[in-house]
């Protein structure tokens, strides 16, 4: 036979072995990519949760934050503590703010006081937006980002917030030769992320409590206009 059928022929089986390697490895293997597209889906349903934040911008000064917020009521409160230890004495920093039905209040003695209008960014409907378009909220890891930058390696199972989730190591490419490591942990059965890990600042991330009803201790004058809040549709 001509020569040439057998180099078209062993084409063709190149072909089609390097489709079978790919399938293999697309419903057998640890397949990052997979598992992430189906977070970023699991995050558009999103309509309530919590999370916080610990972070270190120096060696001296530790950052903490906590959110609740309520898609569906339009509620969103936020707690800040900062403390740096490089001076004497230390210097501490808090703020507490809700935003609801348009209005911001701060923590003052044990109360809600006033505090003019709520911004638009940043507030529930803004997460809630960005959740449901699946874009960053610089909260939440940016699952579209690491499914088309980051290497996703498969780590080991273990439970955050009473859940069991599967640890992922994130290698992203920043540009140049800049590269961070991160890790987050996705629930086993829903596909959200309950903990992520940054080089950046080290700092430690977690989630709870996704579509679960959260109380809020709220002003008399925020309770009657709240059903009309800032909440995503």
């Amino acid at each position: 036979m001509d020569s040439r059928f057998w180099v078209l022929l062993g084409a063709r089986l190149l072909g089609v072995l390097v489709l079978v390697l790919w399938a293999v490895s697309y419903f057998v293997g640890d397949n990052g990519e997979k598992e992430f597209k189906k977070t970023l889906q699991a995050m558009k349903q999103v309509r309530s949760f919590r999370a916080a934040y610990v972070g270190h911008m120096t060696g001296t000064q530790t950052s903490e934050t906590s959110w609740e917020v309520d898609c569906n009521r339009g509620i969103l409160r936020r707690s800040d503590h900062t403390l740096e230890t490089s001076t004497n004495p230390p210097a501490e920093m808090r703020s507490d703010q809700l935003l609801v039905a348009g209005k911001k209040y701060v923590r003052k003695d044990e109360s809600w006081s006033p505090n003019g209008f709520a911004p638009e960014a940043y507030s529930s409907k803004w997460y809630c937006v960005n959740l449901a378009q699946g874009t960053n909220t610089n909260l939440f890891p940016d699952i579209a980002t690491m499914i088309q930058r980051a290497i996703l390696e498969k780590g080991d199972k273990k439970t955050v917030n009473g859940v069991r989730c599967r640890e992922w190591l994130i290698t992203m490419k920043m540009g140049g030769p800049e590269i961070e490591h991160n890790t987050v942990c996705i629930g086993l059965d829903d596909h959200l992320p309950y903990e992520m890990n940054a080089d950046y600042n080290r700092a430690h991330y977690s989630f709870s409590d996704y579509n679960t009803a959260i109380p809020f201790d709220l002003p008399d004058a925020a309770l009657q206009p709240v059903n009309a809040g800032d909440g995503a549709n």
